[in-house]
């Protein structure tokens, strides 16, 4: 049986800069609705990104056969032979030559508040992939894309047989409750992040229990305080594993999906899938950038023990 995992999602570039100043001592509250300021930023670093490919990365380190269904632009040649390079397979990516690739420019203060702009280039031609290309496959993720193409896969998802995450993110104020109790109806997970899952109760009016009810697996990340997991009637606690610095939160999350897709692709256990995410994600959060940390399998099979006390 393949084991190969499809990862539909982002595929972005990040321009990271940093302002030497606060936004508060130069946005006057009171003049807000005419806005015309600038930010000298001495610092600009160009990050590779976007969740697939992120989340590619971290299950190639383990072991796993990740397969990034995406689209990248007319400048994106540069990070498709990046993605060789790290052994990951770039066929089912579609270049759009009109479009650039998806970018998210981020300019933060000293305080860390941030200001950002998204553009989403080739993302929004994600819909003209299709999954039937690359069957058969053990499981995907639907994760943050353009809205065309997560509709889309969900429903070739469903309509195939193929088990899926559905991840919405950032993109799930795109959604309106009907169409993410479809999502839900289709999916064989959810994965969301705290503040995320309550915006899906609020939009579906259903409580916690009635949504893990149409799943195999419910699972509501919550940062330091670890992680739930529901499944079959079962409540998984899933400890956080502390890390051994705090650098950058960006892209933890994609990391523990990776965790999921593997766990999920092995036939391992809740308890043990969820831990191994959450290991993933404390190695990452401790590293700049969503894709500039690395392991070995037995790396993270002895980081493993040494935090939860048995090999997976």
């Amino acid at each position: 049986m393949t084991k190969t995992s499809l990862i539909c999602g982002s595929i972005a570039f990040d321009k990271i800069m940093q302002y030497h100043g606060r936004f508060g001592e130069t946005l006057l509250a009171d003049q807000l609705h005419r806005v015309n300021v600038s930010f000298l930023v001495p610092t600009l670093r160009t990050e590779y990104g976007g969740c697939a490919v992120n989340i590619a990365y971290n299950l190639k380190l383990l072991g796993g056969e990740p397969l990034i269904m995406g689209t990248i632009g007319q400048d994106g040649g540069d990070y498709l032979d990046r993605m060789e390079q790290q052994g990951l397979a770039t066929n089912a990516i579609r270049t759009i030559e009109n479009a650039y690739t998806a970018q998210c420019f981020v300019t933060a203060d000293l305080d860390g508040n941030q200001i950002n702009a998204f553009h989403p280039g080739a993302m929004q031609f994600s819909h003209e992939n299709s999954l039937a290309d690359y069957l058969p496959l053990r499981v995907a993720i639907v994760a943050p894309d353009g809205r065309d193409g997560m509709i889309k896969h969900a429903r070739d998802c469903a309509e195939r047989g193929v088990p899926f995450i559905f991840d919405p993110g950032q993109q799930l104020p795109m959604f309106s409750g009907d169409e993410l109790l479809t999502f839900i109806d289709q999916a064989s997970y959810l994965a969301c992040n705290d503040y995320e899952f309550e915006m899906v109760m609020d939009r579906t009016g259903l409580p916690l229990q009635d949504i893990a009810a149409r799943l195999d697996a419910l699972i509501v990340t919550r940062g330091e305080a670890g992680s739930d997991i529901y499944a079959g009637g079962e409540h998984h606690k899933i400890p956080a594993v502390p890390a051994a610095s705090v650098v950058d939160p960006t892209g933890c999350g994609d990391a523990y999906r990776a965790g999921l897709l593997f766990g999920i692709a092995n036939d391992l256990d809740w308890p043990t899938t969820g831990r191994l995410a959450s290991l993933l994600g404390s190695i990452k959060i401790a590293h700049q950038g969503g894709q500039n940390h690395g392991f070995t399998r037995q790396e993270i099979a002895d980081k493993f023990e040494a935090a939860f006390g048995y090999r997976f």
